[in-house]
């Protein structure tokens, strides 16, 4: 009886913190992903390219409040074919020009559970997502006054 109580501590201990390891790096996967294409579609139903900022910004914290992570995503636009998982991926490529199509990345970087323990930032996890924003080639131009 003491063997199977001892085997079943050494084996459990490890096996559960293994899967909530694995639970909050999938809950920030969720996140990024969500937060990407948020801000994407929120970017490009914007009337210019400041608001269509600001709403990205907006909607990307949104999607992480959504998933329950705490603190702001790392927004960033780069051109059509970056990757996001690079160091910089560029920056600078939004527009809301008809036909035009950009990369929104979302990062962000978790700890794992009980890393607090170890140190601040022993046991960090980078997490990157990303969307692939198309602005419809029949835009009109929203900021022009009606007449």
């Amino acid at each position: 009886m003491i063997e199977f109580i001892g085997l079943s501590v050494v084996l459990l201990i490890p096996f559960v913190y293994f899967f909530l390891a694995l639970f909050d790096v999938q809950r920030s996967a969720f996140a990024v992903t969500q937060a990407a294409r948020e801000a994407g579609r929120a970017y490009a139903t914007a009337d210019d390219e400041d608001d269509g900022l600001t709403r990205a910004q907006l909607a990307a914290q949104l999607a992480f409040q959504d998933q329950g992570l705490p603190g702001a995503p790392q927004l960033r636009f780069a051109p059509q074919g970056a990757s996001c998982g690079a160091a910089d991926p560029g920056d600078g490529a939004e527009t809301l020009e008809p036909g035009a199509q950009f990369v929104v990345c979302v990062r962000t970087t978790i700890p794992l559970p009980g890393a607090g323990i170890l140190g601040s930032h022993l046991a960090n996890v980078t997490v990157n997502g990303q969307f692939v924003v198309v602005i419809d080639q029949y835009r009109a131009d929203r900021a022009a006054p009606v007449a």
